[in-house]
């Protein structure tokens, strides 16, 4: 019967799903856009229906993965997505497209969390799928397994296999930053990039997004070949329970740089409340007086504006 699922599954989201995957890290995933299938079912592992649809659903939760495939036992759908808090009834997504950042709206919902858009361009990618006969998209972020990490301003979801992000420069690195969420893996770049916008420095280092903390033990390893570990997590019990668990496999390697954002539950809410203030400090900033407006408006005619 597994066999039999396994292998229906796999032939319809060959044919029905097709999606394009970029980027412009060669290692982690392809430097240049092709049109490839969407990953077979097929994880490599043996085992039986659970840990098919453990594989499909990026779940361990047994009710939750038992009430799937009730769900699904009558009709195999081509494509599963985790969709955090919404109802188990939910519909499949089908026709699903990843395509550049192109949106206005999700243009715009990236500035409202502070993010830059180019960068985001850059690394993110635009999924586009259906849901009964609706479209949507999302921004997508890609893992290392060909999941993505989906956001937009009502939800965020992944489109299984779950997994973390290692994005590698072209050269070996000493030092590995490690973040949370890609949100705020967006926040360290637009931060970075503000402060040193002549030489950011941006592939100074290599990078891991964990996609959650409960993929913290897939980074394990990958984290082995780094003289440096700087930690980007949440000021939560999570995060600091992360921190400690990679101390305890790395020692004085591991170094917990949360401190730079203290006050704030993460590097995206450090942003965003930065850029609010200078933005309340520059409509709040005091009219000058007429004498001294008259004396900058000399000033500025004989020695020029400076900036």
């Amino acid at each position: 019967m597994l066999n039999k699922v396994m292998l229906s599954t796999e032939s319809r989201m060959r044919g029905d799903m097709q999606v394009r995957f970029g980027g412009r890290y060669g290692k982690t995933y392809c430097r240049k856009a092709v049109r490839r299938s969407v990953p077979s079912l097929r994880a490599g592992k043996g085992g039986n229906i659970i840990a098919l649809a453990q594989e499909l659903y990026a779940s361990d939760s047994l009710p939750y993965l038992l009430e799937r495939i009730k769900e699904q036992a009558q009709n195999v759908r081509p494509a599963s997505f985790s969709f955090g808090k919404q109802p188990l009834s939910k519909p499949s997504f089908r026709q699903l497209e990843v395509v550049p950042l192109s949106s206005p709206a999700l243009y715009a919902y990236l500035r409202q969390r502070g993010i830059n858009t180019e960068l985001a361009k850059r690394e993110c990618r635009e999924v586009r799928y259906l849901t009964g006969e609706t479209p949507y998209y999302a921004i997508g972020f890609p893992n290392r397994s060909g999941g993505y990490e989906i956001r937009n301003k009502h939800f965020k979801g992944c489109i299984a296999p779950k997994d973390i992000t290692h994005i590698r420069q072209s050269e070996p690195k000493e030092a590995c930053y490690i973040f949370e969420g890609f949100m705020d893996y967006l926040s360290f770049l637009t931060l970075r990039l503000e402060r040193c916008p002549d030489r950011p420095e941006l592939d100074g280092q290599d990078y891991i997004v964990l996609n959650s903390t409960s993929n913290l033990s897939k980074a394990i390893r990958p984290l082995g070949g780094y003289g440096c570990i700087h930690c980007f997590l949440d000021n939560d019990k999570a995060g600091m329970e992360a921190v400690q668990e990679l101390r305890e496999e790395y020692g004085l390697r591991v170094r917990d740089a949360s401190h730079i954002y203290g006050g704030y539950n993460d590097l995206n809410d450090c942003l965003r409340s930065k850029q609010n203030g200078q933005a309340e400090h520059q409509q709040q900033r005091p009219e000058p007086e007429k004498g001294q407006r008259q004396a900058e408006q000399l000033k500025k005619k004989n020695k020029g504006i400076r900036m």
